[in-house]
Parts: C-alpha cells; structure tokens; sequence
C-alpha cells in the first residue's frame, strides 16, 4: 500500500473488533510511525503507550463504555507534555495530532481500523484521568488521545465528504 492509499483508504472505526490479537511488531511499527512525526522546535512533546497485556486491558476497557474501546486487543494512549517553545508558543497539540495521524496511516497499512478518541478521554468524566493511574503516568504529562487498535468486525464505509471545489481553492479563497 502507498501512502496515499492509506490516505484515502483511513477510516474512522467506532464498532466492534474481531478477537484477534495485534502482534507486538505491529504495535512498535504503529508507535515509531507516531515518533517520525514532525514536531515544534523539535521538542518531541509527544509520547505514547501501547496495551496489550489482557489483565491491563480488562482494567482500562472497564473505564469506558464504547464498544470498540471494550473489544480492542490493544489500545495505544498518547501523551503529552505542555512545553513553551518560544515566545510562549506550545506546539503540544500540533505534534500529538500529527503523532497520531501518522499511526492512524501506519495501522491502516498493516489492515488494523481504529478511532482518534479525544473528546472522549479529556471529557468532565475524567476517563483520561483515571487511565493515567492505572497506566503509572507521571503527573507531567497529560493523556489526550486513545486508539483503541483491531481487525474490524463490520465493514467500514467510507464518509461522505463535501465535494473539493467547497473546501480547497487555488492561487486565495474562492469558496
């Protein structure tokens, strides 16, 4: 697959998965494709955790309610710490977001499906909180985003998306 298949072949899945493990090459693949990403000031914000120990798993898919977080044989957390570049500029979210496209675009290729879950784990039910406890994360970091990582069980069909002449333009706005 090239990078642009995976592109355009990325989708979000939020369904259940098959009872299929994930091997470890994959998850390190997965998580050094999250490490190539681009990073502000090169500061390397970001860091990440993969899951895949059954008893760890139980624990943290007691956590949540969603179907696809609950039947993952892995799940891979992203952290980050919230350091000032310059001129009190923080990149921390533009280098966890690129982090985790690329291992969105990685765990495509390998034929795994998964979801960016953010809202989800940084809402005021504080599950990102309580995942961090559990995962022995240090109080520096902060855990925004999980993937929970599978074979999907269910097809998944491509989005619907707005027509390109209404979101990109050439040579200044034209929309």
């Amino acid at each position: 697959m090239t990078a642009l298949e995976a592109i355009f072949q990325r989708r979000c899945y939020r369904g259940k998965y098959k009872p299929v493990p994930v091997p470890r090459e994959h998850l390190k693949i997965i998580l050094e494709a999250g490490l190539a990403a681009p990073s502000g000031c090169n500061l390397q914000t970001t860091s990440l955790i993969a899951v895949d120990d059954p008893a760890l798993l139980n624990q943290l898919q007691a956590l949540s309610h969603s179907p696809a977080v609950k039947t993952a044989p892995a799940l891979l957390f992203v952290l980050t710490r919230r350091v000032i570049a310059y001129e009190d500029k923080c990149f921390a979210v533009q280098d966890y977001a690129a982090a985790i496209e690329n291992m969105l675009l990685a765990l495509t290729e390998l034929g795994y499906r998964s979801c960016w879950y953010e809202g989800h784990v940084t809402g005021p039910n504080r599950l990102g909180y309580r995942m961090a406890q559990l995962l022995s994360v240090p109080d520096e970091y902060e855990l925004v985003c999980m993937l929970p990582v599978g074979v999907a069980e269910d097809a998944v069909p491509a989005p619907e998306k707005k027509p390109f002449e209404k979101r990109a333009c050439f040579n200044g706005f034209s929309l």
